[in-house]
């Protein structure tokens, strides 16, 4: 089962940048991952807590196209949807759109998976929380 987007809006800051001027890729991996964190609290899951319980949700495949660049200053939309992508694996859907224009900057799929405390890949059931119907997603 595959949710409905949710979206996070941020703003270029100019030390993201490169020499070039542009948002260094790097960069880009640090949106797609707080934009994630606000979805999952969204739909009422706090990673740091199912840290403290020895859970940690871990990426463990990232593939990233780059479309278009940003800049200083420019205002952007993250996206994100997610779906079951195997029995312990979780699939997250994102894009980043420019704000005024929707000129696509990039998009992204990023596999993840719940890690034990012997690091041992599972499904814990705080997770079913993500797939749960949700309406009204920002």
């Amino acid at each position: 089962m595959k949710l409905d987007e949710f979206t996070v809006e941020f703003q270029v800051r100019d030390y993201e940048c490169d020499f070039q001027g542009i948002v260094n890729n790097a960069v880009y991996l640090n949106y797609l991952e707080h934009c994630r964190h606000e979805f999952a609290k969204h739909l009422g899951l706090n990673v740091v807590a199912l840290a403290r319980q020895g859970i940690n949700l871990v990426v463990i495949r990232v593939e990233m196209d780059y479309k278009s660049p940003l800049r200083s200053g420019d205002h952007f939309l993250v996206n994100t949807s997610i779906e079951q992508y195997s029995r312990i694996r979780l699939a997250f859907h994102q894009k980043i759109l420019h704000r005024d224009t929707g000129r696509l900057i990039m998009t992204a799929h990023i596999i993840t998976a719940a890690m034990n405390s012997q690091g041992k890949p599972f499904f814990p059931e705080e997770l079913k929380i993500l797939f749960h119907e949700v309406t009204n997603l920002k």
